[in-house]
């Protein structure tokens, strides 16, 4: 798909010092966006939503990759062939946020000062991973936590981690683990009684019903720090 989209390129860039530097902002703010929507969008979280499933924090939660991202995922890197980044070098640049993110998930490493203003660290990814109304949706950075601080998502980590979902599966079953996601959704979009509950059950955010009596992460999230600010 990039080599295809490649033809189509504005620019020819070459491979150099500095279009490696380039590309290295560029494909992670791809990311971001990427990672940012698959919490925002129900059909894009369904095939995210594994990742987030364990309730344990440690290097294998790493290692629980979707079956279904590759599908849902292309569209967000088709820039960078278009703007005459060569595919070789998008793919060995995605392959570098990759592994860099893998040593992100650890309780061990504590909050790295100094370092964690620009880069994301392990403590800014806990924030990822939990679950506490405080933490949803916050933190979706690659390598750069600096797109998090510039639209409104970043969360410093405050209190301890909840680590899962909001509501946990409770399974090892890694056909329901891949999949149970999938399922909740079309069977809601099956069962809603209008368009408009059909559409929104694909395009709004987990948790939103079409009879209003769901919450999503954001909801969850104002609710909770109204009542901090209301108990403090």
């Amino acid at each position: 798909g990039l080599a295809w989209l490649y033809q189509f390129r504005l620019f020819d860039i070459p491979v150099a010092w500095w279009s490696w530097v380039l590309l290295l902002f560029a494909e992670d703010f791809c990311y971001y966006w990427f990672h940012r929507l698959h919490h925002e969008v129900r059909l894009l979280w369904a095939a995210h939503v594994n990742h987030h499933s364990s309730t344990h924090y440690n290097l294998t939660t790493a290692l629980r990759q979707s079956w279904t991202t590759p599908f849902t995922g292309f569209i967000f890197w088709a820039p960078l062939p278009l703007l005459g980044f060569p595919v070789e070098m998008i793919i060995i640049q995605k392959a570098i946020s990759l592994l860099y993110q893998y040593w992100l998930h650890t309780e061990l490493i504590d909050r790295m000062p100094g370092f964690r203003v620009i880069f994301n660290t392990p403590s800014h990814h806990r924030v990822h991973h939990g679950r506490n109304p405080i933490y949803l949706d916050r933190n979706h950075a690659g390598i750069f936590i600096i797109w998090d601080k510039l639209f409104g998502t970043f969360e410093p980590e405050s209190e301890g981690v909840d680590y899962g979902l909001t509501k946990n599966i409770h399974t090892y079953n890694p056909v329901r683990i891949a999949f149970h996601e999938w399922t909740a959704m079309l069977r809601d979009a099956w069962n809603a009684h209008s368009t408009r509950g059909r559409l929104g059950y694909l395009v709004m955010p987990p948790g939103w019903t079409e009879d209003g009596t769901g919450k999503t992460a954001h909801e969850l999230r104002f609710e909770y720090v109204g009542a901090e600010v209301s108990h403090n």
